[in-house]
């Protein structure tokens, strides 16, 4: 991963392969930012028009190179778009440095070091930098020929970023980069995990690589393999990974800190390849599955990354791992499965499997009373249908405790959406057979999982659901620090659950 270092240097005379500015849109054309004053003076006080000249404007992810000026020991200057010029006596959104930042790194792949002059205000705008720039140059090249970190083309992600406007030795803008460095770790880490093939990251391989992962950071860590889900009556974890060889895993990692009086549970959906089982997915719809474990990685990443960052909050990751496969042993709709809870769901649909996986994670989680719940999945298309690729819903069985979640989402940089739980959706679930069925009304689909994943929370248990599925897997172009494939979304936002909790400020 880039290595980053704070600086108080001057970029005229640092030894870099490009200086990074931010450049702001404005009604009179492109406004050279804060950061970049240096810079500017050297070309005269004219960079703006230079800018301009060159096709700049300051749009949002826009990104200039030029020759640096005279006397400069940097060859380059790369200037990248801030989006609008705030307000008089406003500063830069945070997520407008972290996007800017984030595409001045993958812009500059292949370089071995960057100075990054954007504007720096206080230490949530080092955060802000930090992130962006650790998050815009990963890069996932592990089954690439030439390995050894190295992208298509042979040019490695940026090697070392240089944050200039910073204190070196004040503790808030070292703590900020610590906690960015921690944070994009983890996350990166999920994005890998997202971004490995299924025949690698089965159950039992994603359920190592968690053990492992706990060893080294002093979670506790409990998996229940086949015969001890069966032995524990996991019906739909076992129902879901039964058409499978690969068989599934329910994983518990649990970070507690000696002064907390707070407990957060966070269930995530680990289907590390979902074919639709005997329901199969139609053509075009497969390719792309084995991001269906998103949530799970999301969960992961986020409980390793509180324990790393000390938080004084207990924190418990269940991670429901399974395959969803078609065969002579696979679930079949009209089945009925005896959940963990005890309750029987009708399955009439084995594509709508992640509800079944996560219902029993819930209530186990459940079984701890913890403070508040919080489940993580690539659930329904019918989310996407209603925000979107690039916003998460979010719905919850208590009013505040939902607006705290898009709060936390929207103050990290995460786009999303409060959705409600209809009641009268609920009678769509009645089964002649069972409790429940694990389908309802097609319209409000993304509404009716929620819904049914309410069942399965513990009486008196605050709760909240975030459906993933848009954002989780970015099948477009890279954009801002976000790369092509797994997002690592909603990771940030369970680490400001989790900083809120421990500081009593959560709702």
């Amino acid at each position: 991963m880039t290595a980053l270092t704070l600086s108080t240097a001057a970029a005229p005379g640092l030894r870099a392969d490009a200086i990074v500015i931010g450049v702001a849109k404005a009604a009179k054309g492109p406004v050279v930012a804060p950061g970049a004053e240096a810079v500017d003076k050297a070309y005269d006080g004219r960079l703006a028009a230079v800018l301009e000249t060159l096709g700049a404007s300051g749009a949002e992810g826009e990104v200039t190179k030029l020759p640096a000026p005279a006397g400069f020991k940097a060859p380059l200057v790369v200037a990248v778009g801030l989006g609008g010029e705030p307000e008089e006596d406003a500063s830069f959104d945070p997520e407008a440095l972290r996007k800017a930042a984030g595409a001045a790194a993958r812009a500059l792949t292949g370089a071995k070091k960057a100075a990054f002059a954007l504007p720096v205000t206080d230490a949530g705008d080092v955060g802000a930098i930090a992130e962006g720039v650790l998050l815009g140059a990963y890069s996932f090249d592990t089954y690439k020929d030439n390995g050894g970190g190295k992208a298509k083309n042979g040019k490695a992600p940026l090697g070392d970023a240089v944050l200039l406007g910073t204190r070196t030795r004040d503790a808030a803008h070292k703590g900020a980069l610590a906690r960015a460095v921690a944070v994009c770790e983890e996350l990166n880490r999920a994005r890998d995990l997202i971004n490995m093939p299924p025949n690698d990251l089965t159950p039992e391989a994603f359920a190592a690589i968690a053990s492992s992962a706990g060893k080294q950071h002093g979670l506790k860590v409990q998996v229940l393999d086949e015969k001890a889900l069966v032995k524990g009556g996991y019906g739909g974890i076992l129902g879901v990974g039964g058409g499978s060889a690969a068989t599934p895993r329910l994983v518990k990692l649990s970070y507690t800190h000696s002064k907390a009086d707070k407990h957060l549970a966070f269930v995530g959906k680990g289907i590390t390849y979902d074919s639709g089982g005997i329901s199969l997915k139609p053509a075009g719809h497969n390719e792309t599955m084995k991001c269906d474990m998103s949530g799970a990685a999301a969960v992961f990443a986020a409980v390793v990354a509180a324990a790393r960052l000390g938080l004084e909050v207990n924190v418990t990751g269940w991670l429901a791992l399974a395959e969803n496969m078609p065969s002579g042993t696979a679930v079949r709709p009209g089945d009925v499965l005896r959940m963990y809870s005890g309750k029987t769901v009708e399955v009439l649909n084995t594509d709508a499997e992640g509800r079944l996986v996560l219902a029993d994670a819930l209530w186990a989680a459940s079984q701890e009373a913890p403070d508040a719940i919080v489940d993580v999945a690539t659930l329904t298309g019918a989310m996407m249908l209603a925000l979107g690729s690039r916003t998460f819903g979010i719905m919850a069985n208590d009013d505040a405790f939902r607006t705290t979640v898009h709060e936390a989402a929207e103050e990290v940089g995460e786009p999303a959406w409060p959705m409600p739980l209809p009641e009268h959706l609920r009678k769509g679930m009645e089964s002649p057979t069972a409790d429940i069925a694990n389908m309802g009304e097609r319209m409000g689909g993304g509404l009716v999982a929620g819904l049914f994943l309410r069942e399965f929370v513990g009486e008196g248990i605050t709760w909240a659901h975030l459906d993933i599925a848009g954002p989780a897997f970015n099948e477009g172009g890279p954009f801002g620090y976000t790369p092509k494939g797994g997002t690592g979304t909603a990771v940030r936002t369970l680490v400001r659950l989790a900083e809120l909790t421990a500081a009593g400020d959560l709702g």
